[in-house]
């Protein structure tokens, strides 16, 4: 399976919510990516209050170096696209920063 792109999911908590938001703001503005909620509960597999970007794969090579150098102490999830989730949150996967636990569970399809 071809990755046609990537999610980066921005973890925060309440004292570093502020930070998450201006950075996937920037993000949004500086690359014209889609932007997700700024959710404030756990949302599918994250385990953590998380911001969703959408980024395409031609945007890969520039946007991911960017959110390295700026995510200043946050954790950034980053998954590829490829049609299936479980694969996507557990092969096609990177950290930025301290790795943590997902809820897999939600991928469990039954036959």
């Amino acid at each position: 399976m071809a990755i046609k792109g990537f999610h980066a999911h921005v973890y925060y908590d309440e004292s570093t919510f502020s930070q998450a938001a201006a950075l996937c703001q920037s993000a949004h503005l500086s690359f014209d990516l889609p932007m997700g909620h700024m959710h404030r509960k756990p949302v599918g597999p994250h385990l953590c209050w998380s911001c969703q970007l959408t980024i395409p794969r031609r945007l890969a090579g520039e946007v991911i170096p960017w959110l390295m150098a700026s995510r200043n102490g946050l954790t950034i999830f980053i998954h590829g696209l490829s049609g299936d989730d479980l694969r996507d949150h557990t092969e096609l996967v990177m950290w930025l920063g301290e790795s943590q636990p997902l809820d897999l569970s939600i991928f469990q399809y039954s036959a």
